[in-house]
């Protein structure tokens, strides 16, 4: 019985006394502390007829979404009476219904896409020019690349496949925008090695990569979807189970051994906690710090536990690391809400918001219990101890197999939830969830507008260079604190199983500001980033951040 439910069970006059000493006790008290509320949610589609398992925003505002071809029959049929013939899928060898969706946020509208083969734990990530490269699966699409190019409103595109793209079967795997624009993919279940995507001459082969055999837990694996993050020196931070090395990829040479957590748990997949680049400031300092936060997992035991019908409770801790000091170590921070099959989203002010998961479990078949149905908010810059902030819950548990991704408004889409092996509505704890909310953070409340900047130029769509002078023209209608404003930069992330690949924002700066007109000002030059290793060409969305209140994000095509 949870901390609600006893209290809401007990008679009226025993209430108050059992709800403080409930928040008095040692362990609730932190919680209590951290209480402050902000936060709204909105249902914007009771089904979009799958289950939202992989997410990735595009430029044109608009979301692939996508679950699995084996989950059976979903609730929407493909476009135009059509149908998949597989003989090889493993559940509807004829299935004329959609396990992908491209949802457009303007129109909240959806409509059927169709892949071909098994996309089930998949990995992805954008090219520059803004496809969306789709990688591996399950089954017969364990070797396939499949492609998404944004089309404009009316246009039919769909999903292209490459049958074996991939020379290595890949099945929660990791991928990563690389400085040289190509992708990298590492691991996946029995793969101690990664490749390249577009593939050339020099890169036409796999190569194998020793600390994913390290850091392999037997039968468990707590290494799968490692969280990778591009180092502002070039070389991949790569986390995978309890520890972290720094590889130079293009030698494949190990860099930098990174300590184990202090506390020696899993974070990874299926011990699944998540991770984030914080984001990366002073871009034209002689050292830019580049820091990782790994939050929430479940402890070691935890996953044959869950499957013989014990869940353990989830980790409640955060370990942060400056990956590039000399003698780098982990700075272990408490949660205010324990969490496993969380998600981490970089917010357009630098924040950090956790979202989705649960309290006990791990990822897996039924494995997970207890619903985390409030976020949280993370303040990098504030002390320790006073960076948590519960949010506004939601109502819909978002249990294994949940998304979460930034939209351009700066809410955050939901979606997701199948711990199931097929479709299964009905008879089940946590029943399959079709449905898509939105998540508006505080800085969205009606009671700041007046504090929102505007962009006024330049337009989406823009195209801007490497050290570029950018001035960004904005208004506020409200009282402009000059010294608060900033410029921030956030790449568009593909998120799946607790992790959004590619994730990183950066602040270019922006708090020398001038009066351009009534209620209308410019930031002083801003500079782009000056190499492809600080952000890889491709499309960001760009935000002018006011006293932690940012505007709506333009498009900005850097390259």
């Amino acid at each position: 019985m949870t901390r609600t439910q006893l209290i809401r069970s007990s008679p009226p006059c025993h209430r108050l006394v059992l709800l403080l000493v409930l928040l008095l006790h040692p362990c609730h008290r932190k919680l209590a502390e951290a209480a402050t509320t902000g936060g709204q949610w909105a249902l914007l589609q009771s089904s979009i007829g799958i289950t939202s398992m992989h997410m990735q925003l595009l430029n044109n505002d608009k979301v692939v979404i996508y679950d699995r071809t084996d989950f059976g029959p979903s609730n929407i049929s493909l476009a135009s009476g059509k149908c998949r013939y597989d003989p090889q899928e493993q559940v509807l060898k004829v299935d004329c219904t959609a396990h992908s969706v491209e949802y457009d946020v303007a129109t909240n509208s959806f409509r059927p896409l169709t892949v071909l083969t098994d996309v089930w734990c998949s990995s992805g990530s954008l090219m520059p020019d803004g496809t969306f490269v789709q990688t591996g699966g399950f089954n017969d699409g364990d070797h396939v690349v499949r492609l998404y190019k944004p089309c404009s409103s009316g246009s039919n595109c769909d999903w292209q496949e490459i049958n074996n793209g991939l020379i290595q079967r890949r099945w929660y795997a990791t991928n990563h925008i690389l400085p040289d624009s190509s992708q990298i993919i590492i691991g996946g279940r029995r793969q101690f090695n990664y490749e390249f995507y577009p593939k050339t001459a020099a890169t036409n082969q796999v190569f194998n990569l020793r600390f994913l055999v390290q850091t392999n837990d037997p039968v468990v694996e707590n290494n799968l979807y490692p969280f990778v993050f591009l180092n502002v020196d070039g070389n991949l931070f790569i986390f995978a189970n309890n520890r972290a090395i720094l590889l130079n990829y293009k030698k494949n040479i190990v860099v930098k051994n990174y300590p184990q957590l202090p506390d020696g748990n899993p974070r990874c997949y299926p011990s699944t906690g998540s991770a984030v680049l914080l984001p990366l400031r002073n871009l034209q300092g002689p050292a830019i710090q580049a820091e990782v936060l790994v939050c929430g997992g479940a402890p070691k035991g935890a996953y044959a536990s869950a499957q013989k019908g014990n869940f353990m409770g989830a980790l409640n801790t955060c370990g942060r690391i400056s990956i590039n000091d000399p003698n780098p170590q982990w700075v272990m921070e408490t949660m205010p809400l324990a969490r496993v099959m969380g998600d981490m989203l970089l917010l357009p002010n630098g924040h950090v918001v956790m979202i989705n998961g649960a309290s006990a479990g791990t990822a897996g078949w039924e494995y997970g219990r207890n619903p985390v149905l409030s976020p949280v908010i993370y303040r990098p810059n504030k002390t320790i101890g006073s960076r948590f902030e519960v949010q506004n819950p939601s109502t819909i548990p978002r249990m294994y197999h949940s998304t979460a991704i930034l939209l351009r408004d700066g809410r955050v889409l939901v979606g997701g939830s199948n711990p199931h092996m097929l479709y299964n509505f009905t008879g089940v704890l946590y029943p399959t969830e079709l449905s898509l909310e939105a998540f508006s953070p505080s800085y969205l409340d009606p009671g700041v507008a007046d504090l929102r900047p505007r962009i006024i130029s330049p337009a989406s769509q823009s195209q801007i260079g490497y050290g570029q002078q950018l001035v960004i023209r904005f208004s506020v209608s409200g009282q402009l604190k000059g010294n608060l404003v900033t410029v921030t930069m956030a790449a568009p992330s593909f998120n799946t199983h607790s992790f959004s690949m590619n994730q990183r924002l950066l602040v270019l700066g922006g708090d020398n500001v001038k009066i351009a007109g009534n209620s209308t000002y410019q930031t002083a030059a801003v500079l782009t980033p000056s190499t492809s290793s600080l952000a890889p060409s491709g499309f960001y969305l760009l935000f002018v951040v006011h006293q932690d209140i940012p505007s709506q994000g333009i498009w900005v095509h850097l390259q």
